[in-house]
C-alpha cells in the first residue's frame, strides 16, 4: 500500500477500508496510523461517505467543546480497528480468532446496537442506527455493522484475504469471479511484486 495516499478504498467492504486506514501495517520502520486526531477520523469518514459534510461539521464543533471526550472517542475508534484487523486477518489465514477479540468485538456490538432501529421505508424494512450529532461516536455504528455483517455470511468469509505485498498488511473482500485476488491493488503492491520478479529474471 502506497503511503502517499491513505484514503484508497480497495477493501471492498466499508469495515476493511476502515480497517486499512494504517499504511504498511507490518513494517515496523513505515508503519503509519492516519487516525493521529479525530479531525482525521472524521475526514475518513466523510471520504468513505460514512457522514455528510453537514454532520462532519456538527462534529468537529461538538469536538471543540469537548475534546477529551473525543480523544475518547478517537482511542475507542482505533481499539474497534485493532480488534476487527485481529480477527479478519485470522479469517484470512484460515484460524479462529482469538476468544478476546471476539469478546472485545461483542463488546462493541453490545454498546453500538442500543441505536439499532428497525425503520419502514415504502415496500420493505431496513436496519438503521440513530445518528445523533451529540454523540461523538456516531459514525462507528455503520462500520460495526459492515463487520458484523461480514463476519455472520458465511460462504462469504472465504473472500476475506489479505494483501501479499511485504509488510503492507491490507486486508479486502476478493469479489473477483474466480476468487484469485492477491493484492490490496494491482497498480500498487501488484506492480511492486511485478517489478521485483522481472529484476529477479
Amino acid at each position: 500500500m502506497s503511503e502517499m495516499n491513505a484514503y484508497m478504498m480497495v477493501g471492498e467492504r466499508l469495515c476493511m477500508d476502515f480497517i486499512n486506514t494504517v499504511s504498511w501495517r507490518e513494517s515496523t520502520e513505515k508503519r503509519r496510523d492516519w487516525f493521529t486526531s479525530y479531525a482525521k477520523l472524521v475526514d475518513w469518514c466523510i471520504h468513505a461517505e460514512v457522514l455528510t459534510e453537514q454532520q462532519a461539521k456538527a462534529l468537529l464543533l461538538k469536538a471543540q467543546e469537548k475534546q477529551s471526550e473525543a480523544g475518547e472517542v478517537l482511542k475507542q475508534s482505533i481499539e474497534m480497528r485493532e480488534v476487527m484487523y485481529r480477527i479478519f486477518k485470522s479469517i484470512s489465514k484460515g484460524t479462529s480468532p482469538h476468544p478476546l477479540d471476539l469478546k472485545s468485538f461483542n463488546d462493541f456490538v453490545s454498546h453500538f446496537y442500543q441505536t439499532l432501529l428497525v425503520i419502514q421505508e415504502k415496500d420493505h424494512y431496513t436496519l438503521k442506527f440513530m445518528y445523533n450529532e451529540e454523540n461523538l461516536d456516531t459514525m462507528l455504528p455503520p462500520i460495526l455493522q459492515s463487520a458484523v455483517d461480514l463476519l455472520v455470511s458465511k460462504n462469504d468469509l472465504e473472500r476475506v484475504k489479505q494483501c501479499e505485498g511485504d509488510s503492507c498488511g491490507w486486508l479486502f473482500f476478493d469479489t473477483s469471479r474466480n476468487r484469485s485476488r492477491r493484492w490490496c491493488s494491482m497498480a500498487d503492491c501488484g506492480n511492486r511484486a511485478k517489478a521485483r520478479r522481472f529484476y529477479q529474471k
